[in-house]
């Protein structure tokens, strides 16, 4: 594994709200060389709203790219590398304020960020619970994907639902047919609050495509983390596959 950071940064304020839906539409967008990744025999999108603090590229921090929110959809997958089944995400869409990180991301990476105007806020309300909201203007339209979350955190619970959804280490992008980028994500295990009176109002056909409008209606479950450093190592390219042995796979 590429040992060289080439992100660092904290990720803090993550509203994670999951859909199910139909494994057909995500195979257009699942890397050579791995697999679905399911609960409970489902497939998962989450919709992701977050704050990028302290930003660094290969340890300098760019004038104006310190700070800033993130909203992506993104899915689950695993890739068997010839010994162990490595848990990793893929980003349909990400969507950033600033202009400079998809022209570097989506040359660098393979990635889908995309830029347009956004907004956050964080409302502390008497009942010991906080109103996120994350928002984002496209097409003239602004957008959001906001909750009420319990300030009380816990760690997250070995098996769980959270687990699956946050404890993904990989991120694997499409290249073509023969080729995957693969990249390692590193953060310490994260703490979970309670999540209520989610809301999710946006332009879904525009912005992920018509595929996607039936389904991210009623959300399947939504989680949220305090977040922490986390760094992102220099990008690798999958050539191979593997054929695993079934008897180890989980």
């Amino acid at each position: 594994m590429p040992k060289v950071k080439f992100l660092q940064a904290e990720w803090h304020d993550l509203l994670m709200v999951n859909y199910e839906v139909d494994p057909d539409i995500l195979k257009p967008f699942i890397p050579a060389f791995t697999e679905l990744d399911l609960w409970q025999g489902k497939a998962l999108v989450s919709m992701v709203g977050f704050m990028f603090l302290n930003t660094r590229v290969l340890g300098i921090k760019w004038p104006w790219h310190v700070n800033f929110e993130e909203v992506n959809l993104r899915f689950y997958v695993r890739y068997f590398d010839g010994k162990d089944w490595k848990r990793g995400a893929v980003f349909i869409s990400e969507i950033v304020p600033l202009p400079v990180i998809p022209l570097v991301a989506n040359n660098l990476y393979n990635e889908h960020y995309k830029a347009m105007p956004m907004r956050h806020s964080a409302e502390e309300l008497a009942t010991n619970q906080t109103k996120y909201s994350y928002d984002w203007k496209f097409n003239k339209r602004w957008n959001r994907l906001g909750a009420t979350v319990s300030n009380s955190f816990a760690p997250i619970e070995a098996n769980s639902a959270e687990e699956f959804i946050f404890e993904h280490y990989w991120g694997y992008n499409l290249v073509n047919e023969k080729s995957t980028i693969e990249y390692a994500v590193e953060h310490e295990p994260w703490q979970v609050a309670k999540v209520i009176n989610v809301v999710f109002d946006a332009d879904v056909a525009g912005l992920y495509g018509a595929g996607f409008a039936a389904y991210l209606q009623k959300p399947h479950s939504a989680f949220f983390a305090k977040g922490s450093e986390v760094a992102v190592r220099v990008a690798q390219r999958i050539r191979k596959g593997h054929t695993p042995n079934l008897l180890n796979s989980r």
